[in-house]
């Protein structure tokens, strides 16, 4: 493959500078876009070039393929970053821009069909020899079909959108008295989210801990692991903090969770960076959830735990480089990632807005990825997520003061953001000895 001169970062926000940057100190050019409602974006001065696609709702530019592609073709790019979000994950998007000549950053079309369908994604697993939840083998044809396989699988249940991500259309079951009602909401949630109503069913694990693997692969079939992840700390299935390692896991187990998400990678011939997303239950074994055929938001704390930069790794696996050895990868000290929101520390509701004071934390293990500044206009149209703060330390209990310390510097003003939820969770017992699940701050707050 050719060496990739000219790339176009087809996102917006945290990740686009990031990309930017990672881009620019390998000698290449970036070349970035924006929505209307993005004109003044600070980190526009920072790319080599910077294209309007269209209008703020995100259908009329950062979704927008004709719009994005002729981004690419107007300005000479000769590759595409997706990032997260948006059309990261768009067949259609990939099988375009190999048809206009543009190499697309991540796996091909094929993989990303495979893996998008879960149910369909759960029987590769299973062919793959990997661990998965119990429950039915494909689609549920309609509610006779969900109580026939109720009584196989066991109560309680978990519906669950093939199509699916975020919590939509997803629903448990406790007996079959909630059954028919749970199931065509489900259904009808994911028509009305995916355009697709596909349900399949799963044993509900009670309390798990969400745990996930990074992997990169090359065009030459060799696989890396970048070590795992814990992703439990969510809220209506949002993560809001993550961590690397997991603790929770004995040494036996981590190489067992990373040779299988390794051992999948190899046999889908999977090419760029992903993530494989295991439910550990209380005896600590694990199970396939999904699989994200991209680069995920709390893919720093990976990059800080290894010393590695993923989008350089895939950059240079686009350009048909090969990977490094497994050994190379040297994964110590511990890393933790605060999710910075603009919404209310307590209701979690939206809280757009003009930022009035951004006085960011810094200090020696202090990362943080943001867009935004002092004066920055937060809009309600796109998700609401305004910084990452990232922390390395030489051990969970360092890392964790690091963060508290961090956080107590924070100074926002103008709106309000979830900095203060997260000091909290810095000094909440239950935290600092590494004791929650997925379900935690469903029962406590």
């Amino acid at each position: 493959m050719a060496e990739i001169k000219r790339i176009l970062v087809a996102n917006r926000g945290e990740i686009a500078l990031r990309a930017i940057r990672t881009i620019k100190e390998m000698g290449k050019e970036a070349i970035a876009v924006y929505s209307t409602a993005d004109k003044d974006a600070a980190y526009l001065k920072l790319a080599d070039a910077s294209v309007c696609i269209g209008g703020a709702p995100s259908s009329e530019s950062y979704l927008s393929i004709p719009a994005i592609i002729s981004a690419a073709e107007i300005s000479g790019c000769d590759a595409i970053f997706p990032g997260y979000g948006f059309l990261s994950e768009n067949q259609h998007f990939v099988e375009i821009c190999t048809h206009h000549g543009i190499k697309f950053i991540g796996p091909t079309p094929e993989i990303m069909v495979m893996m998008s369908d879960k149910s369909k994604a759960k029987d590769v697993m299973i062919a793959a020899g990997v661990p998965v939840v119990p429950g039915s083998d494909g689609a549920i044809e309609d509610i006779a079909d969900a109580a026939k396989r109720a009584k196989e699988v066991g109560y309680p249940v978990i519906l669950k959108a093939a199509q699916g991500g975020g919590g939509r259309g997803m629903r448990v079951v406790e007996d079959e008295s909630y059954l028919e009602n749970a199931f065509l909401a489900a259904e009808s949630e994911a028509i009305a989210a995916f355009g697709d109503g596909t349900i399949y069913m799963e044993k509900f694990i009670k309390n798990p801990r969400h745990i996930e693997v990074q992997i990169i692969a090359d065009a030459h079939g060799n696989v890396l692991h970048i070590g795992e992840r814990d992703c439990s700390m969510q809220r209506r299935h949002q993560k809001l903090i993550e961590e690397s390692p997991a603790m929770v896991l004995t040494q036996e187990v981590r190489e067992r969770i990373h040779a299988s998400a390794v051992q999948a990678t190899k046999y889908i011939k999977y090419e760029g960076a992903g993530t494989f997303e295991f439910l550990l239950d209380a005896n600590l074994d694990f199970y396939f959830m999904e699989m994200n055929t991209r680069l995920q938001v709390e893919h720093t704390v990976s990059e800080e735990v290894s010393g590695l930069d993923l989008i350089e790794m895939m950059i240079r696996v686009a350009e048909g480089e090969r990977l490094p050895s497994q050994e190379s990868v040297v994964l110590k000290g511990h890393s933790i990632e605060c999710r910075i929101t603009a919404e209310d520390p307590i209701k979690f509701l939206p809280c757009p807005g003009k930022i009035t004071k951004w006085i960011a934390p810094g200090g020696r293990g202090i990362r943080i990825d943001t867009h935004v500044y002092a004066g920055y206009i937060v809009s309600p149209v796109y998700d609401s997520m305004i910084g990452k703060l990232i922390v390395y330390g030489k051990d969970r209990s360092d890392a964790i003061a690091k963060m508290h310390r961090a956080l107590s510097e924070f100074d926002v003003a103008g709106i309000k953001t979830t900095i203060a939820f997260h000091k909290n969770m810095m000094q909440n017992p239950d935290f600092i000895n590494n004791d929650f699940d997925t379900k935690y701050l469903e029962r406590y707050m």
